[in-house]
């Protein structure tokens, strides 16, 4: 029997049934594309790219020159501009501005490959110590109001480029997704008194049937309101509402479970597309009681289709109960 549930972060609704699991042509099953001919990510191409913002570099190494790990640049095909001022207006009943904002592509390593989860650990530490520095840096421009970091891996998941790379994208207005997000949160914060997160968490350790990997500090679990198959949220278990602010000791740690996460996908789905996105509070705001930074990953195994963009309900085929029990078995 099909089931209705409601997730209390975002108030969505979504309807799980595992008969259309059966169905002929119920996942995706594209190969992962091969790697290209040419790289315009790789080490030696720095000059096909726009000029380097940050790197994590080799001592004395120059700017846009090889001898580095990490790489951050403008995107060449911008969604939004750094150049201008917002100039907000009213045209009748619509409000526009200009599209003022920033659009960066963090090239997560020199060599050509689909995922990070093949580099060590001390890598994808790196990488995330540039997600938080990025976060910060761009935060000093008062024109901007949040930063979006997302993670596309493969054609079906929009990745344009082979070369593993995460995109942030910090805009002048706050996305409905994250403000409906925080409302929930602050709602249920006047309520009782505690954090959203916090409880479920809690309730998601003291159950343990949706949990894929549990760290001590950070915890992995497929969430009660799966939008999609094997979808997976990171949190911290302690109350923290900016990722920025993560403690650099914690990071090493987390690193260590979002890597795995990501493998235990890949080796157990056969490589599928997916991406993650990082849920933080919002530029220049006080840590909040309230709002709980979290990470969300979805694998690209079905398509959205015209019930779901006109409803706004999902319908997963797969129980995250049973996602989360057939994870938790991937040896790696």
């Amino acid at each position: 029997m099909p089931e209705l549930r409601r997730d209390p972060v975002s108030d969505r609704w979504v309807i799980i049934t595992a008969e259309r699991a059966n169905r002929p042509g119920a996942f995706l099953t594209e190969p992962p594309e091969p790697p290209p001919g040419f790289d315009p990510f790789a080490e030696g191409n720095e000059d096909k790219t726009p000029r380097e913002i940050a790197a994590v570099r080799e001592p004395h190494s120059p700017p846009n020159k090889p001898g580095w790990r990490i790489r951050v640049v403008p995107n060449k095909y911008p969604a939004l501009m750094v150049e201008g001022q917002l100039d907000k207006r009213g045209v009748g009943v619509y409000d526009r501005m200009q599209g003022i904002g920033a659009h960066e592509i963090i090239i997560e390593t020199p060599q050509c490959v689909r995922s990070f989860t093949g580099l060590p650990d001390s890598h994808v530490v790196e990488i995330l110590g540039m997600y938080r520095d990025r976060l910060n840096d761009l935060a000093g421009d008062q024109r901007l109001q949040y930063g979006m970091l997302f993670k596309n891996v493969g054609a079906a998941a929009g990745a344009t480029l082979y070369h593993t790379h995460s995109q942030l994208i910090a805009m002048p207005i706050l996305p409905r997704a994250l403000r409906v997000k925080m409302d929930r949160m602050k709602q249920y914060f006047q309520y009782r008194e505690r954090c959203l997160l916090c409880d479920l968490v809690s309730q998601e350790l003291d159950q343990q049937v949706r949990v894929v990997m549990d760290s001590g500090s950070f915890v992995a679990f497929a969430p009660y309101a799966s939008r999609f198959p094997f979808e997976v949220w990171v949190l911290p278990k302690t109350h923290q509402s900016h990722f920025e602010a993560l403690h650099p000791s914690l990071g090493e740690e987390l690193a260590f479970l979002l890597k795995r996460v990501l493998l235990k996908i890949e080796k157990g789905l056969g490589t599928p597309a997916y991406n993650y996105m990082l849920f933080t509070s919002p530029f220049r705001t006080a840590p909040s009681d309230e709002f709980h930074w979290h990470l969300e990953i979805t694998p690209r195994l079905t398509r959205v289709a015209g019930f779901e963009w006109g409803t706004g309900f999902y319908i997963n085929p797969v129980p995250p109960e049973d996602a989360a029990a057939f994870l938790r078995n991937v040896k790696l």
